[in-house]
């Protein structure tokens, strides 16, 4: 395992707190057993006031590489880190994540297109650890976003000891609906598996930064580099097909609004198409799982009402659209969010991208 594979720049030798006990452990000899020595992980607290948006993070941990395989026609790779606070969210609520005394390691996995090198949103993935045989531990693993990695899956875990473990990781199909050179792949389940060497003594020496000198400012860290990984960045708007129609924002979520003719290959039902591209502030990283409603008016009349939905597609990636009669510069468009992106989210992410509010502009 090469543990210092996709390491975050310029970090600093993870540090750490022991018990009051432990710290005259070298002054008791002979007594060590009345001493404690289990050590215990320090972490800034969670910031008292933060912005209901994107902001710079208390800290960042360091990750290694574990391995990768591939899974029919998906490519999985795995990654580990030390335990993280995390936030789910339900609806638009987030619920923070604890790390527990039991959790060894936080692992990552990323799913793209072998094909394409295209990174796959809600493919769906689950885990099983094992260990010469015996299963350690099985679940599914949340979508996740984080500042240096994008989107992700991830989750953490206990292990039993150091040693060999092997995981099998399961892709379990992606639900969005795909057009053009997407229609019908991605449809069926795959598994992979990837061996584990793990040592404590490997994940301890893994870096760690404390970042409070700019925690809590309305920012973000530059995206690490991913190495062998496809980004989670969406392209720019230049680089999208057809029209950019201007740029919206609603919960801090990025939305650039995107016309083309003719639909992309699949869809019927008008010559044009409209698509809404979501993505965070400062990296562009993808906001997959939305629920998001559009209303196109033109003089005051009705184009289009109705459902914006969550596609993927090879020359647009992942957006949500419609097929529309046309789509003309000076429309009023209102967008609006009826659930929030439904993926967990690391420090920095946790307070955004959950306004289910409306935005109206005119198009350019």
């Amino acid at each position: 395992m090469n543990t210092t594979a996709a390491l975050y720049g310029g970090m600093r030798r993870r540090r750490y707190l022991t018990t009051a006990a432990a710290v005259g452990a070298g002054l008791l000899a002979g007594c060590t057993d009345l001493v404690e020595t289990r050590q215990l992980r320090s972490a800034p607290a969670v910031l008292a006031e933060r912005p209901a948006a994107v902001y710079y993070p208390t800290h960042v941990d360091g990750m290694a590489m574990v391995g990768a395989t591939d899974a029919g026609p998906y490519r999985v790779a795995l990654m580990y880190s030390y335990p993280h606070r995390f936030w789910t969210v339900t609806g638009a609520e987030s619920q923070q994540t604890e790390i527990s005394a039991e959790d060894d390691v936080h692992l990552m996995a990323v799913v793209w297109d072998r094909e394409t090198e295209t990174l796959l949103p809600e493919s769906g993935l689950s885990v099983a650890i094992e260990r010469d045989g015996t299963p350690i531990s099985e679940e599914v693993i949340y979508p996740m976003l984080s500042q240096p990695m994008g989107f992700h899956y991830g989750a953490n875990f206990g292990l039993d000891g150091e040693g060999s473990y092997s995981v099998s990781v399961r892709v379990g199909g992606v639900s969005t609906r795909r057009t053009g050179a997407y229609r019908g792949r991605f449809e069926s389940p795959a598994t992979g598996t990837i061996p584990f060497e793990y040592s404590a003594t490997a994940r301890d020496e893994l870096p760690y930064t404390e970042t409070m000198d700019r925690a809590g400012e309305r920012a973000a860290r530059r995206p690490m580099g991913m190495g062998m990984l496809p980004s989670s960045a969406l392209p720019a708007p230049a680089a999208l097909p057809g029209v950019n129609h201007g740029t919206t924002t609603i919960g801090d979520a990025r939305l650039l609004i995107q016309s083309l003719s003719p639909p992309p290959a699949g869809l019927a039902g008008g010559p044009s198409y409209l698509a809404i591209s979501a993505r965070t502030p400062y990296n562009a990283f993808v906001l997959p799982a939305m629920a998001l409603e559009g209303r196109l008016t033109r003089a005051g009349e009705p184009v289009y009402v109705g459902d914006l939905s969550r596609t993927l597609d090879p020359a647009l990636d992942y957006h949500y659209g419609a097929v529309v009669p046309s789509v003309e510069p000076g429309d009023r468009l209102e967008i609006g969010v009826r659930v929030p992106s439904q993926v967990a989210r690391h420090e920095g992410y946790e307070t955004a991208f959950l306004s289910t509010e409306t935005a109206t502009v005119t198009l350019a």
